[in-house]
C-alpha cells in the first residue's frame, strides 16, 4: 500500500472525495509543539475555491478537527489525527458514468487495479480532494520548520501558456499571497484570468506551472543515494494529483548548456560558503548546499471538461461518447500552490529529523 510518506515524520492520508471524511495521521511529530485547530485551519482555508474564476462550485466548510495527539494545546508525541468532513456531496453525475472512464483521469486504472471495488464517486481516492490531508500535515510541518528558521513558499509562474515575469522572494511573499491566482506578477495574472475565462466558456481547461522555494535550508539535508533531497521532494510532489513534471534549478535547460554556463561558482559571503548562481536549485549530490531550494512543478489541465470526449463502456466493452457533468475546476494551478508548500514542508521535516537537526521534544 502506498498511503504513507516519510520515515521519521510519517504522514498517512485517508479518505475519499465523496466519503464521509478526508484526513491524515502524522506519526513522529516531536512532542511539545504548540498547535491548534486555528493554526491548521488557516492553511486549509488557503486551499478553498471561490475567489478564482473557473473554480469548482463545491463549497465544503472544511472545518479542521483534531482527534488525537494534542493535549493542552501541544503535541504529545503520540500520532496526530486530523480530519475534515465531506458535507457538500453530489454523486449523481458519477452514478450515471460509473462504467465510462473519464479520459485523463484514473478511473480506468483504478477500476482495473481494484477489480471495480474502488470508490468511483468524484474520483474517490484519486481526487484532488484528498490534498486537504496534505495541507493539514503541511500546517504542522511548517510550525516545526519555524524552529529551524526554514521558510517554504510557492507561487504560480505560468497558466495556459502565459508566463509571469521573474520576481524576487520579497515580491513573491507579498504579492502572490494576496493574488487570487497566487501570482506575483499582476499583469500576467490579469492575462491568465482571461485565459481561464475563455477555457471555461469553451467547456475546456488549462494547466500551468508552480514554483516552490525554500529559504534558510541548512547544508546537509538529503540521504544519498536513494533518498536524495530531489528524490524525496519529487516523490511527495508527484503524489499531488495532476502533477506531471518536476524540475530543480535550471532543470531541463541544463541539457542545452555547457558546464561553464551551468556550474555555480563558489564564493565566501559573511564567512559562509555560497554559490554565485543557483542553477543547481540548492541541491548538489542529492544534498542541500545552503542556497535556496528552487523547484518547478508542471500541473496538467483538469481532465474533467464538458466537451464531448471518446471513451469506452467497461460493462459492454463498446466505445462511447462522454460529456462530463458536475462541479469541476477549469484550472487547479492556483489551488495547487498551497499543496506544493505543504508537501515541501513535510519532506523537509522528515529529512531534518533524519539528519538529527530537530529535537524529538520541543523546549
Amino acid at each position: 500500500m502506498g498511503n504513507s510518506l516519510g520515515k521519521l515524520f510519517t504522514v498517512t492520508s485517508f479518505g475519499e472525495s465523496h466519503g464521509s471524511v478526508v484526513g491524515v495521521i502524522i506519526d513522529g511529530c516531536p512532542a511539545g509543539l504548540p498547535i491548534s485547530e486555528k493554526d491548521i485551519q488557516g492553511e486549509v482555508d488557503r486551499r478553498k475555491p471561490g475567489r478564482i474564476i473557473g473554480t469548482t462550485s463545491r463549497a465544503e466548510e472544511d472545518r479542521v478537527e483534531i482527534l488525537s495527539g494534542v493535549f493542552d494545546g501541544k503535541t504529545t508525541g503520540a500520532p496526530v489525527c486530523l480530519l475534515v468532513r465531506n458535507r457538500d456531496i453530489d454523486s449523481s453525475a458519477y452514478e450515471r458514468m460509473r462504467f465510462l472512464p473519464r479520459p485523463g483521469h484514473a478511473d480506468y486504472t483504478a477500476f482495473m487495479k481494484y477489480g471495480g471495488f474502488n470508490d468511483y464517486r468524484g474520483g474517490g481516492r484519486f481526487s484532488g480532494r484528498i490534498t486537504v490531508s496534505f495541507v493539514m500535515a503541511g500546517a504542522i510541518a511548517r510550525k516545526l520548520l519555524e524552529q529551524l528558521d526554514i521558510e517554504v513558499l510557492a507561487h504560480t509562474i505560468e497558466i495556459g501558456g502565459v508566463s509571469a515575469a521573474p520576481k524576487d522572494v520579497g515580491e513573491v511573499r507579498e504579492v502572490a499571497a494576496i493574488s487570487p491566482l497566487r501570482c506575483a506578477d499582476p499583469a500576467a495574472a490579469a492575462e491568465m484570468t482571461r485565459v481561464i475565462e475563455r477555457a471555461r466558456e469553451d467547456g475546456d481547461s488549462v494547466g500551468g506551472i508552480v514554483e516552490g522555494i525554500a529559504l534558510n535550508v541548512p547544508v546537509g539535508l538529503g540521504e544519498p543515494v536513494f533518498d536524495t533531497l530531489e528524490g524525496e521532494l519529487s516523490k511527495a510532489l508527484f503524489a499531488i494529483p495532476a502533477v506531471k513534471g518536476v524540475e530543480f534549478g535550471s532543470g531541463f535547460q541544463a541539457a542545452n548548456r555547457k558546464g561553464s554556463e551551468n556550474n555555480d561558482p563558489f564564493s565566501i559571503q559573511q564567512g559562509k560558503v555560497i554559490t554565485i548562481s543557483n542553477n543547481a536549485g540548492g541541491i548538489l549530490g542529492g544534498i542541500s548546499n545552503g542556497m535556496p531550494i528552487v523547484v518547478r512543478i508542471a500541473v496538467k489541465p483538469t481532465p474533467s471538461i464538458s466537451k464531448s470526449q471518446e471513451t469506452v463502456n467497461l460493462e459492454t466493452m463498446e466505445t462511447a461518447a462522454l460529456e462530463i457533468k458536475g462541479r469541476h475546476d477549469t484550472c487547479i494551478v492556483p489551488r495547487a500552490v498551497v499543496v506544493v508548500e505543504a508537501m515541501m514542508a513535510v519532506t523537509f521535516c522528515d529529512l531534518a529529523l533524519r539528519a538529527g537537526l530537530m529535537p524529538r521534544v520541543m523546549k
